[in-house]
């Protein structure tokens, strides 16, 4: 279903006049033509919680979770990696893809500026060119995905299918089980 942008949370003093990442998604969800459904609920970022208040298994949420590597020769690259919320990102796993020496997770900052999202509600979604996006092949098994669409209050069910379409991201394992 097809659903009209909704005001974006307010923006930090000092942010840029432009699109938020909210009307950039809804926007691109419309333009496409697929089917999604809007969910609104709780402002929660946590993704075992959000998945209970969305009414889904956990395994179909989109974890997304920003990381920086430290590359020879090409300075430091940003990955956006997207894992299923039952399972936890390899950070070995994306370091060694772009051909790291090390890896971590970006500070938060960086990571809502990358994202244009606050932390907690990050898209599966790079619409920022210094951002890479590594998807985790599990993820793509779930028929339908569930994700925070760049707010804590609001969130997205969307076909896996049209989700790799519109996002095409990088398909690799880079998930791992909880210890």
């Amino acid at each position: 279903m097809t659903r009209t942008a909704e005001p974006a949370e307010t923006a930090r003093p000092g942010e840029p006049a432009e699109p938020s990442t909210y009307t950039r998604l809804i926007d691109l969800l419309d333009r496409s033509g697929c089917r999604y459904r809007m969910i609104h609920h709780a402002a929660e970022g946590r993704t075992d919680v959000a998945s209970v208040l969305r009414g889904h298994p956990l395994q179909q949420a989109a974890k997304c979770l920003v990381l920086q590597v430290r590359t020879p020769g090409r300075g430091t690259r940003h990955a956006l990696a997207v894992v299923p919320g039952d399972l936890r990102v390899d950070v070995d796993a994306v370091r060694d893809l772009l051909g790291g020496t090390r890896a971590g997770f970006a500070s938060l900052e960086r990571a809502e500026r990358l994202t244009g999202c606050r932390s907690g509600s990050i898209v599966p979604f790079a619409f920022h060119p210094d951002l890479e996006l590594i998807v985790d092949p599990e993820l793509l098994e779930s028929p339908r995905l569930y994700f925070n669409a760049a707010r804590l209050d609001r969130s997205v069910a969307l076909d896996t299918g049209d989700y790799f379409d519109l996002a095409r991201p990088r398909v690799e394992p880079v998930a791992e089980r909880p210890a």
